[in-house]
């Protein structure tokens, strides 16, 4: 999860055999966004992601909590009641930000490979990387 910058605000370290939209509400439970007042930011005003998180139970969870989803519709779901959902491209667009973060975490090779045995060590890794 990235802010509009492309920096990371919360990540979920899991097997590489996991889907990643399997860790949606996890990663969405991460986010601590500071305020100057009060309690830190928990909710961001619109979630975007690709094909793979087009799941009826994430468009739900956002609707439950009054988050925008900029999600496209897979081919295979477009048609049927109540489809196509519909996505906001303008908003789509900004989404590249996010594939620009992961590239840069990719770029370390350890990261990438994932060379450290236990999850606290890549998770400090990553840290040190953004």
């Amino acid at each position: 999860m990235t802010d509009g910058q492309g920096l990371p605000l919360g990540a979920v370290i899991s097997g590489g055999q996991r889907h990643e939209s399997a860790f949606f509400t996890e990663v969405m439970d991460e986010v601590r966004v500071p305020q100057p007042v009060g309690r830190p930011k928990t909710r961001p005003e619109a979630v975007a992601g690709d094909k793979g998180y087009d799941a009826d139970w994430i468009r739900k969870w956002c609707l439950e909590r009054n988050i925008e989803s900029v999600i496209p519709a897979r081919k295979e779901t477009r048609t049927g009641p109540g489809r196509p959902p519909v996505c906001d491209e303008e908003k789509y667009k900004d989404r590249n930000v996010v594939e620009r973060c992961v590239g840069r975490l990719k770029e370390c090779r350890r990261i990438a490979t994932r060379f450290e045995k236990k999850a606290s060590h890549t998770e400090a890794t990553a840290s040190r990387r953004c």
